[in-house]
Formats: structure tokens, sequence, C-alpha cells
């Protein structure tokens, strides 16, 4: 496919002949696979699938020179360096992509889909580790907690409880005595960890109006603010519930609702501060909260980007995530494919321009932007 193929076009063009592409962002209505390849995007059913580039088998690019370079193929491996690999992720600082040779997935043989239902987020979060300690790994599991559900039910009416303050949702794909089992094991895990309720879609419908709220949510969120700031740090599934907690501190510190809504199963976290950009002390406040939740995805052995990428909003905080060295190196692979720094200046990389001091990397003699 071309770059500007949107994502869900994709599935819809190979679902009759019985195949679909795995990555699925939120926005995939509306995002590109040329997009998803620059930041390397996930989705809630990478879960079990992996991001993009665990479906992304070969790439054409375009250097800064104007030289066609292509990487990988239609095999499922390439002797060599994996180029493929490193493109992927690279937020157009290297090359221009021009072709991306993706993987597609066959349809499972049965498809489960199941709402929990919480009066505590802690309760979800730990559903979500002792999931995971089971060794049970659905395609998707997806979290809400009570602010977030609600804005989503008044604007979808998909059927989230409103009197809740948390809800998973849970999905398996596979075979039909394997999927069925699972049910019941994860039905068992979910009551044991405090849910009060737990259902299973019985149709297609239903399963695809619960699915409606958690691809909604964010036209949910701008019935109701001005504007928000959507945060994606990640974290090890242990620490879920001590994250959620620092998030509501946070909240209560700068007087800012957040809600969350996130890909629990990788512990990719997605919250989300209202805020109205009318109100210059409110920008101010809400820069701050979201650099002290990122902060803290790191401290307890997380990072600052799960799949929406690091562009100039993030690049000073690299120097917390990296080593010098480390960010050496990559400043130096960059170099490589683009010497001249043409392609997407002041992303990815520190430039010491931000709050963060970091002095600019000497290379030959002559400072390199990093």
């Amino acid at each position: 496919v071309e770059p500007g193929v949107v994502n869900l076009d994709l599935t819809l063009a190979v679902q009759n002949q019985g195949y679909f592409y795995a990555p699925d962002p939120s926005s995939q209505r509306a995002c590109t696979i040329g997009g998803n390849v620059a930041e390397n995007a996930g989705g809630p059913h990478t879960l079990a699938y992996g991001v993009t580039t665990n479906h992304v088998l070969g790439l054409e690019a375009v250097l800064p020179d104007g030289t066609v370079i292509e990487t990988g193929g239609k095999e499922l491996d390439h002797g060599g360096l994996d180029l493929t690999g490193l493109l992927t992720g690279s937020e157009g600082t290297m090359a221009l992509v021009t072709k991306v040779v993706v993987r597609l997935m066959r349809k499972p043989e049965l498809v489960k889909t199941m709402l929990a239902v919480y009066e505590r987020p802690e309760d979800a979060a730990s559903t979500v580790a002792d999931i995971t300690a089971r060794q049970i790994t659905p395609v998707a599991l997806e979290m809400l907690d009570g602010v977030m559900l609600r804005m989503v039910e008044e604007a979808t009416h998909a059927g989230y409880p409103m009197d809740a303050d948390a809800v998973l949702l849970i999905e398996l794909e596979g075979l039909r005595e394997a999927v069925e089992a699972q049910v019941l094991e994860i039905e068992e895990v979910c009551k044991r960890n405090g849910a009060r309720e737990v259902r299973v879609a019985r149709t297609d419908q239903e399963r695809d109006l619960l699915w409606k709220g958690r691809k909604n949510a964010f036209g949910a969120v701008g019935r109701v603010s001005p504007s928000y700031y959507v945060q994606d740090g990640v974290v090890p599934r242990t620490r879920i519930a001590d994250t959620l907690r620092f998030i509501y501190r946070v909240s209560e510190k700068y007087h800012q609702t957040i809600s969350n809504i996130f890909h629990a199963g990788d512990g990719n976290m997605h919250p989300i501060i209202l805020f109205n950009h009318r109100r210059p002390e409110e920008m101010e406040r809400t820069k701050h909260a979201g650099a002290e939740i990122l902060e803290y995805c790191i401290s307890v052995g997380g990072s600052i980007t799960g799949e929406h990428g690091v562009g100039m909003e993030k690049n000073e905080m690299m120097a917390l995530l990296f080593s010098p060295d480390s960010l050496e190196m990559i400043a130096r692979l960059k170099s490589v494919f683009n010497p001249d720094n043409r392609l997407n200046p002041g992303k990815l990389l520190p430039t010491g321009k931000g709050c963060l001091e970091v002095r600019p990397m000497i290379s030959g003699g002559r400072p390199r932007e990093w």
C-alpha cells in the first residue's frame, strides 16, 4: 500500500477474503498507514498481535538527497540489518516512506467480547495483573475509569453503566474450545478482583456497540471540554493501579479533570486532561500535570510513549529516559540517513531549548542537533 491509505480501509478491502490488518489505533477511521509507520502505532488489539512494526515486512523510502531505497520485502525474514524495523517509528527523521508492504492476518474462528464492571479503578487494574499472571493473553484489554465511561455513554449509548467507577473491555479470539474456556476463567478472575458484573456480548451487534464506545471516546470528550491533552505513558502492568492513584493526585493538585482510557493489557496509559485553551493559566497547569505523569511513568520503569511518538512535545524528556551515550548513538544513526537534518528538524531528540537543560552534542568539530 501507499502511505496515504487509511488504516481501516485496508481491513475493509480484504475482509471478504477472510483477512484483516491487526494494528487498529482508536483513530483508525482517519489515521493513515504512513502515519502509523512513522509513530509505530498500536491500538487495542495489539496486546496479542503486536504494534505496527510487527506487521510491516518492507518499505520503499526516499532519502533527503533523493535516493530511493527498499528494505525488507514480502518474505517474513531477510538477511542483513533490519532497516525496516529501524525506519518504523523513526518519526520521519530518517526518510520519507512511499510504499509499505504489510502483513495480513486470517480472521479467527471465534471472537468473544466481555465487559467487566467495577466500583473501584484499582480493582480493575488488579484484574489486569491477575489475568497476566495466569498466562492468558486476550487480544484486547482496555480500561475506562468512571469519568471517561460516563462521557462515552452519554455520547454513544454503548451500554456502559453510568454509576460504575471503572470498566474493563476484554476481547478473546481463537479456536472455539479455547476461547470458551478462557471466557469462564476470565470471568472468575474478574469477580475475584471485585467486579460487580461481567457481561459477554451475545451477538455481533452487541460486540460492535461495546467497541463503538471505546473507538469514539475522544469524540465524546469533545462534547464536554473545549480542549483536552492526551498523554501516552507506559508502565509495567503491575504498576497500573499505582499510576492511576498518582494521576488522581495530580488531578487534585492542579485542579484539572483527568479521565483515563487506555490499553491496560500492555500498560499503555492514556490520561486525558480536560482544559480550556482560552485560559492561559489552565494551559500551563495542563502542561505541568502532563509532565509530572510522564516523569512518574519513567520512575516506575516505564516510558514516555507507547504509540503516539515523541515529536517536539516530549523530545526534551528523552534525556530522562536514555543515557547520553544512547542519545549519541540514536543521533549518529539518524545522521547516516539525514546528515543535514533536512527531515523533521527539532523532532525526537532533545534540542536543549525546552524545560530540561541538555547541552548540544559535538561531532566532527561542529554542533549537531539533539
